[in-house]
């Protein structure tokens, strides 16, 4: 039974890494036939590059940036919509849609917002302010395209802050507002702890999406101006396929696969080992 899902899996993803890793050894522009081997010439470039390095501190800002307010916003959402009610229902489905728009589309959709005569500065002028170049200043487009990805993973936050919440067992909180603890205290003493598993599965899923951000960006801002939006994805696709370097994008790749899989395995041992200290006391 589990023969053609590893099949499947090792054809859309293991072939692919494996042949990733191969040409990262090498100088294989991605079109002729000539693929000379050049060691590990690739990734000392990398580590020398300072345009990399500005692409991983814009990929981190936007990482750490946005799994603060995702886990906060998500989980202050999830407490409002989490009932059992129809209602409650439709808000879920409202926020989770955002998730299931194609990401190009949902950067396209803000770039129109947010442009000099958007929908964003008409509000801003009829409130009585100047209009601001979201997308044109560096400042303002690293956080429009930070708000713009929280904007698109929320509703994924929040449904996974839903099924946490979900799974806090009555009993312990009917005991507590029996012992006459406050709503505030019953969620920060009981459901707080409970749920931390479930925080902690959220940053890590939603660090994954936000380290590899490009399609948003390549809408948005196409990682201007003048490379304050460049995030590392961006730079990969953008040396491996425009630049006709893949075989220094495939280093570059490699080097991302390597960061974010110690990130997550990192989180998910610090919250193991936090656990286990709080089940030792």
């Amino acid at each position: 039974m589990a023969l053609p899902g590893t099949v499947l899996f090792a054809g859309l993803i293991g072939v692919p890494v494996v042949l990733m890793f191969a040409f990262s050894f090498t100088n294989w522009n991605g079109l002729s036939g000539e693929r000379e081997f050049n060691g590990l010439s690739n990734y000392a470039e990398a580590f020398r590059d300072p345009t990399l390095l500005h692409a991983y501190i814009v990929s981190i800002v936007i990482a750490v940036a946005g799994v603060v307010l995702l886990d906060v916003a998500g989980l202050a959402l999830a407490v409002a919509v989490a009932g059992p009610s129809r209602a409650n229902f439709v808000y879920r489905t409202v926020l989770f849609y955002p998730f299931i728009l194609s990401a190009v589309a949902v950067g396209f959709l803000w770039s129109a917002l947010l442009s000099y005569g958007g929908a964003a500065n008409v509000l801003l002028h009829a409130f009585g302010f100047a209009p601001l170049q979201f997308l044109g200043t560096p400042t303002l487009a690293l956080a429009s395209v930070t708000l713009v990805s929280v904007w698109q993973l929320l509703g994924f936050s929040v449904v996974v802050m839903v099924a946490g919440l979900q799974s806090v067992p009555a009993e312990l909180l009917d005991a507590a507002r029996v012992d006459g603890a406050s709503r505030f205290g019953t969620f920060r003493h009981v459901t707080l702890p409970l749920i931390m598993p479930t925080i902690t599965f959220n940053s890590v899923i939603v660090l994954v999406f936000l380290l590899r951000s490009y399609d948003i960006v390549v809408a948005l801002t196409a990682g201007g101006p003048a490379g304050a939006t460049e995030t590392v994805a961006f730079k990969i696709i953008n040396d491996a396929f425009s630049q006709g370097q893949l075989g220094y994008g495939s280093a570059q790749s490699v080097l991302l696969i390597a960061l974010t899989a110690l990130v997550a395995f990192g989180s998910i041992a610090l919250r193991r080992r936090d656990r286990a200290a709080g089940g030792a006391r």
